[in-house]
This record gives structure tokens, C-alpha cells and sequence, in this order.
């Protein structure tokens, strides 16, 4: 979603963006480093944890931790508190599933969706725990027809680009921008058709 959305918000302010898609704890060190200019999509927390990264105060999208359990499982997750007595699984180094799995007893990383769902498929983990868009995006693609997503999510988190300190003259000038474009529908047009795009590519690699 980023790929698709960053690049069309600068658009406006007339410069080009390049986005290298890397693992969460990766682009973390490439951003806190300097190597990389910044991050497209973190929660607030990861300004508390990154201190010397600067958030840019407008968010402009959203996402819901949500849990996904086998069908057959009888299992119901409606609370965060609801995961204590199951083995959850998560994709490592991202920070919204982080925080909802701090403190539990059985938590496992992995390094993909699509190793999460097998993981959970394969009665080898109760819970598995995404943002809505990428678990629908993996049931389609990989035919985890056995798999649902629970009606509630455990946390509705606001997304923020975060900037170096080296590009700290961006920061009013692109949360100007991103307020523009919320005050019109502009932002939420560009949102729709990202995500049907973001959906239909993926289904492509079926």
C-alpha cells in the first residue's frame, strides 16, 4: 500500500520517491542509520521507540490486527486478553503485532503471511495475527480455504511516514501536503484504488 501511496503524495509536491520494500527490523536499522531516507508506514509507537526519527504528524491510513484461526478450531478471539492461553503466531519485526503479543507465553516469528497461515493450517500454531488486507490478500492467493478471520480486531492502528533527521525541511511541507489532500476526497480515492490494485497484483502470483 505504501508502494502505491507515498509516491502519489509526493507527486504533488513534484519529487520522485524510490521505495525498497525490506524486512521490518532491516528497514528500521536502514532508516535510524541514515542509509535510507526514512520509513512509509509505521505506527506511533515507533516514533517512541526510534526517538531521532521524526514522524510526520498527519497518519494517512490505518490498520486492524486481526486474528485468523483454522475454521474447524472453535477457537474465538474477540480481545487482545483473549490470545493467553494459545500459540500465536506473527511475521517478525512488525510492530502493531508486536504490541498486542507483548508478554504472552507462546509466541512464535516467522518471516512471512504465507509461513504463518501454513504454521496455523498445519495445527502446528492456534492464532495468527495480520492486518486484515494482507491475511485476505494470502486465503486468496494460496487457497487457505480452511482458515477465517475473526468479526472483531484486536486494534485499530494509524499509519505515519517517518523521516531522517537529515530531511527534517520535508517534514511541514509534506504534512501540509497530506492535509490538503485529506481535506478533499482526494486521499481516500488514491486509498480505494491502491488497495484493488494491491489486491489484484497479488493475486497474479497465484
Amino acid at each position: 500500500m505504501a508502494h502505491e501511496v507515498i509516491p502519489q503524495i509526493y507527486r504533488g509536491l513534484d519529487i520522485k520517491v524510490d521505495i525498497l520494500p525490506l524486512p521490518g527490523n532491516r528497514a528500521q536499522y536502514a532508516a535510524v542509520s541514515g542509509k535510507m531516507d526514512g520509513e512509509v508506514m509505521r505506527i506511533w509507537s515507533y516514533g517512541e521507540d526510534n526517538p531521532s526519527m521524526l514522524r510526520v504528524p498527519t497518519p494517512y491510513y490505518y490498520l486492524e490486527t486481526m486474528p485468523f484461526v483454522r475454521a474447524d478450531s472453535g477457537i474465538l478471539i474477540r480481545e487482545p486478553k483473549d490470545l493467553q492461553p494459545y500459540r500465536v503466531v506473527k511475521v517478525r519485526g512488525v510492530k502493531h503485532t508486536n504490541n498486542i503479543t507483548e508478554g504472552l507465553p507462546y509466541v512464535r516469528d516467522v518471516d512471512s503471511t504465507k509461513m504463518m497461515f501454513e504454521l496455523l493450517q498445519n495445527h502446528q500454531a492456534d492464532v495468527a495475527l495480520t492486518n486484515n488486507l494482507d491475511g485476505q490478500i494470502m486465503i486468496q492467493r494460496y487457497h487457505f480455504d480452511d482458515i477465517a478471520v475473526m468479526p472483531n480486531h484486536l486494534g485499530r492502528l494509524a499509519l505515519y511516514h517517518y523521516l531522517h533527521p537529515k530531511h527534517a525541511s520535508l517534514l511541514p511541507v509534506i504534512d501540509a501536503e497530506l492535509k490538503r489532500l485529506k481535506a478533499l476526497p482526494t486521499l481516500n480515492n488514491i486509498i480505494k484504488a491502491a488497495e484493488i490494485r494491491v489486491i489484484e497484483r497479488q493475486l497474479l502470483f497465484e
